[in-house]
């Protein structure tokens, strides 16, 4: 924990990017509509068809260079002012960090970094910005590149960290996220009991009965401004 700042723990799904106009997975319109997940979202579709895999993720980096950071990411980044916030996010963009978020941990990859086929040690993944990549690129070491993203069935390695992240929280807040992809969505069952806890998200979200959200039906932008100001107004 920073100083005496309360811990915010804070997990985020596609709903915080939708409005920085980054076309998302599961959404009416989503991305799934038109591609099938085994074909673009899974190491046997990287098999099968490498350069359509790398095409998909190459037009996402195109798309994820034009987006800005709205007002939910640019929220989030000033509330380290006040507390210790902590991001958990399901997001393969770097959002977060281009608004000013300090501590990003993602779940799902980074869709601005690559990796070897067969190695996802840390001292082997590269940052490549927003440029293609070719299907058949390789590293310094003669190594097979692939997109720094965790597909569907894959291990999501940073999984404990997150649980552990949770664990700790004074607040905690689910932004976006429509609880519906595991590992991710039971990291709510590692909240300590009474943990002061929002779910921010328009649509209706299935959370365990046990659990006591503040729930506010809003977009993220709007609905992390309702956070922000409730959470000012108590520290106050």
């Amino acid at each position: 924990m920073c100083g005496n700042k309360k811990r915010l723990v804070v997990l985020t799904g596609a709903g915080i990017s939708a409005e920085s106009g980054f076309k998302t997975f599961r959404d009416s319109g989503g991305l799934w509509e038109t591609y099938s997940v085994e074909d673009v979202a899974s190491i046997e579709g990287w098999y099968r068809n490498p350069k359509l895999v790398t095409d998909f993720y190459n037009d996402l980096r195109k798309q994820l260079e034009k987006a800005q950071p709205n007002d939910g990411h640019k929220i989030l980044a000033e509330l380290e002012k006040y507390f210790d916030v902590q991001i958990i996010t399901q997001n393969v963009d770097n959002l977060h960090e281009r608004a000013g978020s300090t501590h990003v941990l993602h779940l799902h990859g980074e869709l601005t970094k690559a990796r070897p086929v067969n190695d996802d040690s840390e001292n082997k993944i590269i940052d490549i910005g927003y440029r293609a990549m070719a299907y058949d690129e390789k590293n310094s070491d003669g190594e097979l590149m692939r997109p720094h993203i965790v597909w569907f069935g894959e291990a999501v390695p940073a999984i404990m960290e997150a649980a552990r992240l949770v664990r700790s929280a004074d607040i905690f807040a689910v932004i976006g996220s429509s609880l519906v992809v595991y590992p991710a969505a039971g990291l709510v069952n590692d909240l300590r009991g009474g943990t002061k806890s929002y779910l921010i998200d328009p649509a209706e979200v299935q959370v365990p009965g046990w659990l006591n959200f503040r729930v506010i039906k809003e977009i993220a932008s709007k609905g992390t401004a309702i956070m922000r100001d409730e959470l000012l107004k108590e520290k106050n």
